[in-house]
C-alpha cells in the first residue's frame, strides 16, 4: 500500500481527533480541590505557634492574639452556613476560583500588615474566602468523579489532605517563624494559591443551580457570634454592650429561622436525637482540640521558653497520628457502627485532658508532647463516626445542609473556646490552663454520656 493511500485513509481520523476537545483531567481537578482544602485547613492551625512572635512584632496582648485566631475562625464558621448555596448558584468552579483568589490576596495583606488592626481585618477576609472554598472544593470533586466508587476514593483523598494540613500546621508555623518571620506563614500561601488557579484552567465549568439564600438568618448569625466573641475577649462596658447586641441578634435569628421557608439552620433538624448528639459531640471535640493547641502553643513558648520551631515540633506526636486515626475510625464505624468508636474516642479524649492537668512549668517538653497524644487520638477517633452518624440520620437530599451545620458548629465552638480559654490564661496562666482543661473534659464527658444513649 502506498504512502499516499495510507495518509488518505488516516486523514479523517486525524481530523476528528483534532476537532474533539480534550477531556478535562479529573486528577488535576482533584489536585486543585485538595490543595484548596488543605490551604484553608493549614491557616486554621499554622498561626498558633507564631502568636508570640506576632505579639512581640505588633505589640499585641492576649486579647489581640485571640482576635488573630478568631478573626479567621468565626467568619469561616458562620458564613459556611450559606456558602454551599452560594457555590450552587454561581457554579462550583467559579466559586472556588473566586474564593481561592480572595484568600490568596488576603494572605498577602496579612503578610504585609503594618499593625494589629490591619492583620485582624485581613484575617476576616481570609476566613470569609475560606468559607467559600470549602464547599466549592468538595462540589468540584463530586463533579469530576461521577462514578460512585471512584468518587468515594477521591473524597477520601480530599479529606486526608485537610487532616494532613492540620497536622503539619504547628510544625510549618514553627519552621517558617524561626527560619523566616511570622509573615512567612502567610506569604507561603501565595505560590500555592497561584498553582491552584493555574490548575483550575483545566477544570470544567460548573453548572449554576437554583439555591435559595437566607440572608437575614445569615446576617443575624454573624452578628450574634461576633458579639458573643467580643464580650468574652474584651469584657468591660463595651463587652456588656456587645453581649446585649449578641442576645438581640440571637433572638432575631431564631425567629427568622422558625419562619423562613429555606433557613440556613433548620431548627427541626435537631429534633432528631442522633443529629443533636453528633453536633454537640463535634462541638465538644473542637473546643478541646483547637483550644488546647492554642493554649499549649503559648505554654511551650511563654512558660517553658521554647523557640517557635521547638514548640511546633512538640506538636508532632499529637498531630502526626490524626490522619491515620481518622482512616481507622472510618473503618471501625463501618464495621461496628458509629456509636462504639464515638464512645471510645470521647472517653479517651477525657482521659487525655485529665492527665494534662498535671502538666506545669517544670514538666519536660518531651513528656508534655507525649501527654498530648491521647487527646489527639480520642478526637481523631470521634470525628469520622459522628459525621457518618449525622449523615445517616438525615435524608439524602439534606446531606449537604447537615454537613454545613455540623462543620459550622465545630468551627464556632473552636473559636469560642479559644476566646474563653485565652481570657482564662490571661488572668494567670497555670490556673487558667487547668480550668480550660477541666471545662473541655466536662463537655466531652457530657457528650460521651449522651452518645451512650444512642441506639
Amino acid at each position: 500500500m502506498s504512502t499516499d493511500r495510507i495518509l488518505k485513509d488516516i486523514q479523517p481520523a486525524l481530523a476528528e481527533r483534532e476537532l474533539t476537545p480534550k477531556r478535562p483531567s479529573p486528577g488535576l481537578t482533584l489536585t486543585a480541590a485538595l490543595l484548596g482544602f488543605a490551604l484553608i485547613c493549614l491557616d486554621a492551625s499554622v498561626v498558633n505557634v507564631a502568636l508570640p512572635a506576632i505579639g512581640s512584632s505588633l505589640g499585641a496582648g492576649m486579647s489581640g492574639l485571640q482576635w488573630v485566631v478568631d478573626a479567621y475562625t468565626l467568619p469561616f464558621a458562620a458564613l459556611m452556613l450559606s456558602t454551599g448555596a452560594f457555590a450552587d448558584r454561581t457554579g462550583a468552579s467559579r466559586a472556588f476560583a473566586l474564593g481561592t483568589t480572595v484568600f490568596t490576596l488576603a494572605s498577602a495583606a496579612c503578610g504585609l500588615a503594618p499593625n494589629l488592626p490591619s492583620l485582624i481585618g485581613a484575617r476576616v477576609v481570609q476566613g470569609a474566602a475560606a468559607a467559600v472554598v470549602l464547599p466549592a472544593s468538595l462540589s468540584l470533586v463530586r463533579q469530576a468523579y461521577p462514578e460512585p466508587k471512584r468518587r468515594a476514593r477521591a473524597v477520601a483523598a480530599w479529606a486526608a489532605g485537610g487532616s494532613v494540613a492540620v497536622a503539619l500546621g504547628p510544625v510549618a508555623g514553627g519552621l517558617l517563624t524561626t527560619a523566616w518571620d511570622w509573615r512567612g506563614i502567610f506569604f507561603v500561601n501565595l505560590p500555592v494559591g497561584a498553582l491552584i488557579v493555574a490548575l483550575l484552567v483545566r477544570a470544567p465549568r460548573s453548572e449554576r443551580r437554583p439555591a435559595p439564600l437566607d440572608l437575614p438568618g445569615q446576617a443575624t448569625a454573624v452578628v450574634a457570634l461576633m458579639g458573643l466573641t467580643f464580650t468574652v475577649i474584651e469584657g468591660g462596658t463595651a463587652g456588656w454592650a456587645a453581649l446585649a447586641v449578641a442576645v438581640l441578634a440571637a433572638v432575631v435569628f431564631f425567629r427568622v429561622e422558625a419562619r423562613s421557608p429555606h433557613p440556613v439552620v433548620p431548627l427541626g433538624l435537631f429534633r432528631n436525637r442522633t443529629v443533636a448528639v453528633a453536633v454537640a459531640a463535634g462541638a465538644a471535640v473542637s473546643v478541646a482540640f483547637y483550644s488546647v493547641v492554642f493554649v499549649f502553643s503559648l505554654f511551650f513558648q511563654q512558660v517553658q521558653g521554647l523557640s517557635a520551631l521547638h514548640a511546633g515540633l512538640a506538636f508532632v506526636p499529637m498531630t502526626g497520628l490524626i490522619a491515620v486515626t481518622n482512616v481507622a475510625a472510618g473503618k471501625l464505624a463501618g464495621r461496628y457502627g458509629p456509636r462504639l468508636p464515638m464512645l471510645v474516642g470521647q472517653a479517651l479524649a477525657v482521659v487525655g485532658l485529665l492527665v494534662l492537668l498535671y502538666v506545669d512549668a517544670g514538666t519536660s517538653s518531651v513528656l508534655t508532647a507525649a501527654l498530648l497524644v491521647p487527646l489527639a487520638l480520642g478526637c481523631a477517633l470521634t470525628v469520622p463516626p459522628l459525621t457518618a452518624a449525622m449523615m445517616d440520620a438525615v435524608p439524602a437530599e439534606r446531606a449537604g445542609l447537615a454537613a454545613g451545620v455540623l462543620n459550622a458548629a465545630r468551627q464556632v465552638a473552636g473559636g469560642l473556646g479559644i476566646a474563653v480559654f485565652g481570657t482564662l490564661v490571661a488572668h494567670g496562666f497555670a490556673q487558667g490552663m487547668r480550668v480550660s482543661l477541666a471545662i473541655s473534659a466536662g463537655a466531652l464527658a457530657l457528650t460521651c454520656a449522651a452518645t451512650s444513649r444512642l441506639r
